[in-house]
């Protein structure tokens, strides 16, 4: 399975152009997503002052901008928030992907509007990144209910053309070490690679029991990243 790699290098920017259009903001040479999809902006790699000055007035005084895997350098009235060291993954498991881990996928359910509460109390439970009462709406999103609480899940984000983000992948403390990660990703490689798309991901590098799962599963590294966030003027 042959996509251009090159699209990964601005996933965010991508996305907005394309597949996700329809969640964008934009003005100037600015782009940024609908309040409660997510926060990440896009600008170019090499974004002079003007472009800052766009996502600067896009966003409003005092706006974050989630600036994702973008490497562009704000100017010095812009303060920093967060600098976190990543990496970004692909999948390379061949034309199929691999078997999905331990356990049936019976109880593999498809997440709709009406399970956001949820959603986003296991997000706060299980801190897997991002994640708003929109970003739903990005693509298909999966979970394992135990004893009807949702206790995992797994979905699509970023959308840049022929490649789908898996994203959001998490399990509560006290259903961990039962396979469900394992299981959600490989459902949604199946989903997404039968639509002639290829998967990827982001993971921090801290998260060392994660880019181990991903490797098992057939990810592997594409480059290393830096995930940085800035507070505007």
């Amino acid at each position: 399975m042959i996509r251009d790699e090159s699209v990964l290098d601005d996933p965010v920017g991508r996305s907005l152009l394309g597949h996700h259009a329809r969640f964008a903001r934009r003005l100037g040479h600015a782009a940024t997503y609908q309040p409660g999809v997510v926060t990440f902006c896009a600008l170019a790699a090499d974004a002079e002052e003007a472009g800052w000055a766009d996502l600067a007035r896009l966003l409003g005084p005092g706006g974050f901008a989630d600036m994702f895997s973008c490497p562009a350098t704000p100017p010095s009235d812009w303060e920093p928030g967060f600098s976190l060291d990543g990496r970004q993954m692909i999948w390379t498991g061949g034309s199929r992907p691999g078997r999905p881990g331990s356990g049936t996928d019976a109880d593999v359910v498809e997440l709709g509007g009406d399970s956001v509460p949820e959603m986003l109390d296991l997000v706060a439970r299980a801190e897997p990144g991002p994640f708003g009462a929109r970003t739903h709406e990005l693509g298909t999103y999966l979970g394992v209910r135990a004893n009807g609480v949702l206790v995992a899940m797994a979905g699509e984000r970023l959308r840049p053309p022929g490649w789908t983000e898996i994203s959001a992948v998490c399990t509560s403390p006290e259903a961990r070490g039962r396979g469900h990660a394992a299981r959600l990703v490989s459902a949604l490689v199946a989903r997404i690679v039968a639509r002639g798309e290829r998967p990827f991901l982001h993971v921090a590098e801290a998260n060392t029991g994660a880019i181990a799962l991903y490797g098992r599963l057939g990810f592997h590294t594409r480059k290393h990243v830096t995930f940085q966030g800035f507070t505007a003027p």
